[in-house]
């Protein structure tokens, strides 16, 4: 039996099964994976994938961004932009995001074309803080105690026993961004409405 040729694009051959080639799902050194963001964690991956062999090519709108600035080459394009992900895609065997707040629909679009971890839809419930303690909870599991403030009528039916406590945005907030410590219902009032009275979580 003549020997097999390798796969071209970048997965493992483990053999021949009755006369079928066996692909591991492994993506081996020298394949191009994607990024979508250009921050200090994409920076990381960057160089970490880099010293296993692989190429990175990172999709952020910075031009100058800590991740791009070391990867092996950048994109430089919003994450709603089809033609931009379009071309990750193409290069890539793979994708994934640095960081929760990428447009999940990026996501989605990508796994038509490659390999995308974590899930679209799993990133979608991690981007709300209001939709991730209840898909926590649905699977059966404790989660601290806390309030969903959507409403005025939210506030007016707060326990006392939650105070002290944060008030954070239920997206988009992070490294102390969209959060204002509260020890009242007076306080979470106001911070609220200096949140622009957007969905939040006490």
């Amino acid at each position: 039996m003549a020997a097999a040729s390798p796969p071209a694009n970048g997965t493992a051959l483990l053999g021949i099964v009755s006369g079928r080639r066996v692909i591991s799902p492994v993506i081996l050194p020298g394949s191009w994976l994607g990024l979508l963001g250009g921050g200090q964690l994409g920076r990381m991956f960057c160089m970490a994938a880099q010293s296993l062999g692989y190429k990175v090519c990172v999709l952020d709108p910075g031009r100058d961004s800590p991740a791009g600035a070391v990867a092996d080459d950048h994109i430089a394009a919003e994450y709603t932009d089809e033609h931009a992900l379009a071309e990750l895609a193409r290069r890539c065997r793979a994708a994934t995001t640095e960081f929760e707040n990428v447009p999940a629909a990026a996501l989605t679009f990508l796994a038509r074309h490659c390999s995308v971890s974590p899930e679209a839809a799993s990133v979608a419930i991690a981007q709300d803080r209001i939709a991730e303690k209840r898909f926590v909870v649905a699977c059966g599991l404790a989660v601290a105690a806390h309030a969903e403030i959507e409403r005025d009528v939210d506030l007016e039916t707060l326990d006392p026993k939650l105070f002290p406590a944060i008030l954070k945005s239920a997206r988009l907030g992070y490294d102390g961004k969209g959060q204002q410590a509260v020890a009242t219902v007076a306080e979470a009032r106001a911070a609220w409405n200096t949140m622009g009275r957007l969905p939040c979580v006490l």
